[in-house]
Parts: structure tokens; sequence; C-alpha cells
């Protein structure tokens, strides 16, 4: 039987899948607000799963608590489970719940800033009757960070992997992406909006962390010379078709070099050393492409000087084998 904190946890997840089922779909007038509010039902619900988690999924962790009017109008000094009018206990909101587990430093506060970012957008829906291309790309960009945010916090919190649902906003279901902002006219409440949205990205140029407010898109097509081309991954596989990256392309995949990938396990993990054990880890990890690279001075020379590079994703697996600080801090 599952616990309650799991239950939670699964609809948490599938009301942040029906959201990207839903922005995903060519065309649908009121997309973004329908995104926005099942986006926001998944966050609340992963919320409450954590509080569960850590309060021994005792329901009453939940619950508003208020005090009664007793006799003579004063309030009585014992508290009562608030009721809905459906005379069913009255939990918890997301901005209550958001605020508190950010304080104790449980929730991420780029997390939350970009959460409080899609409350406003529901709440403001109504004036957005008319989105410019500009103000559906910025839409874009807030749904792309909520939905990253998402999967790292299920993963932080409950070491679920969501890569089986392929949790991504399709850049494509914009229908202009435009390349300049200046060159549209945004409404007086739009305007209002994205200040809002901008005094928040202020905030976050100050931090490195996995969680954002926005993630900048840049969609590029590329005319193939031949109609019948394939698309393409990188794979073990040594069978699948040769594809060659250029160096800028290697650079972007794989920023990180040992010096580099040492260093960011030092700082988030508070029993990490440079032992035999971080070498085989890294070792195993380095030979496959989704986590790593092995680059040659001379490809043509496999002999040759080579040195190795890591993409950010390989924490993921450090994950596994190290504590993270923020964890001792929590306990």
């Amino acid at each position: 039987m599952k616990s309650k904190a799991k239950e939670l946890l699964d609809r948490g997840i599938a009301a942040m899948v029906a959201a990207i089922e839903i922005y995903n779909k060519p065309s649908f007038p009121y997309r973004t607000e329908a995104f926005s509010i099942l986006a926001i039902n998944g966050w609340e619900l992963l919320l409450k799963a954590k509080l569960l988690a850590d309060n021994k999924n005792k329901l009453s962790c939940l619950y508003v608590y208020e005090s009664r009017t007793i006799s003579g109008g004063k309030k009585s000094n014992k508290k009562y489970i608030k009721r809905t009018d459906a005379n069913n206990p009255f939990t918890h909101s997301l901005s209550y719940l958001g605020k508190k587990l950010t304080e104790n430093k449980i929730l991420h506060q780029l997390a939350w800033d970009n959460i409080q970012i899609l409350i406003e957008l529901r709440d403001s829906s109504v004036h957005f009757y008319n989105q410019s291309p500009a103000f559906r790309a910025r839409l874009q960009e807030i749904g792309a960070a909520c939905v990253k945010n998402f999967a790292t916090a299920v993963w932080d919190w409950f070491g679920r992997a969501l890569s089986e649902f392929e949790l991504h906003l399709m850049p494509i279901a914009l229908i202009d992406l435009p390349s300049s902002v200046d060159g549209f006219i945004l409404n007086a409440e739009e305007k209002n909006f994205l200040s809002f949205l901008e005094h928040f990205e202020i905030q976050e140029e100050n931090h490195t962390s996995d969680y954002s407010i926005s993630v900048n898109i840049e969609l590029n097509f590329v005319r193939s010379k031949a109609k019948g081309a394939l698309s393409a991954q990188i794979t073990n596989d040594p069978n699948a078709p040769a594809v060659r990256l250029t160096p800028e392309q290697i650079r972007d995949k794989y920023p990180w070099d040992y010096k580099m990938l040492t260093a960011k396990c030092q700082e988030k993990y508070s029993d990490f050393k440079v032992t035999k054990k971080y070498h085989d880890i890294r070792k195993a990890l380095e030979i496959n492409a989704q986590y790593g690279r092995i680059q040659y001075l001379d490809d043509s020379k496999p002999k040759s000087g080579k040195k190795p590079y890591f993409n950010p994703n390989i924490l993921k697996e450090f994950d596994k084998h190290y504590t993270k600080k923020d964890d001792i801090q929590l306990a």
C-alpha cells in the first residue's frame, strides 16, 4: 500500500505531465493559462508530498488550525482543524507551503520565485487576451524552467528520475519565436507582468544552481542537403552511423574538465574526498556519452594525449554515492 506522501507525489507528477501535454498541443487558444493552472497544482501536490514525507506521513501537518469563539467573544486556546464548506479538513495553500519550505531551505529560492511568477500568470490571465509573440516567448521560458525545477525537486527529494515521462516543453509549440522583444508592442498588463518577471531574474544572476526562474530558448533550423535526412542522437551503439560534432558543440555539451568537476563535487557534497572511490566512479562515467567525453589531442591517433570533459548531468550520478550538503543542513 502506498504511503500518503507517495500518493501525492504520483498525483503531482500526473498533474505536471498533463500540463505539458496541454502545452505541447499544436493549437490551443488557452494553452498557456491551462499549463500554468495544472503546473501550479502539480507543485502544490509535490510540496505537500515533501511535507508529509518529512513528518512521517502525519496528515495533521497539512491541516490549517484555528481558534474558536467561546463565551464572551473570546478566542479559545485550543486549536481546531479548519473545515471547508463540505466539512473536509482545510489544507495549507501553495503560498504557505512555498514560503515555509523556502525558509527552511528545503525548496530552493529560485524554484519558489518561478512558482510565484506562474501564480501571477494564472491570476492575471484575464488581461492576456491577445498575446504578442514576444510575450509568448517569455512564457515559454518560464514554463521550461518550471518543468526543469519540478523534475530536479522530485529527484532531490524522492530520488525519482522522471525521464520515463520525457518532461519537455516543445519550443516548436510557439507559433513564432521572435528574434527581438523590442520589435513587438505589448499591452500595459503584459508590460507589468514582464517587469514583475525581470525583478526576479535580476536576483537569479547571483545564483549558481540546478534551479532556474526562466530558461533561455534558442531554436535554430538547419536545412539538410538530403531530402531523406535522419535525426540523430548520442548513443554507444557501435553500429549507429557516425555524427561529427564541431569543437564548439563539444564544449557546449561537455563544459567541465577534471578540475571543474572536482570543484563542483567539493562544493556540493559534505563527505566528498578525492580518493580512489571518486576516480573509479568518474572513470566509469567519462566513457558514457551522456556524462563525459575523452578528447584526444589528435583524433586520428588514439595513443596521443587525451583529456576528459564532462556534462553537468554527471552530478546526478554522484548524488547516488555522496551526501549533499543541503541534506546535512536539513537533518
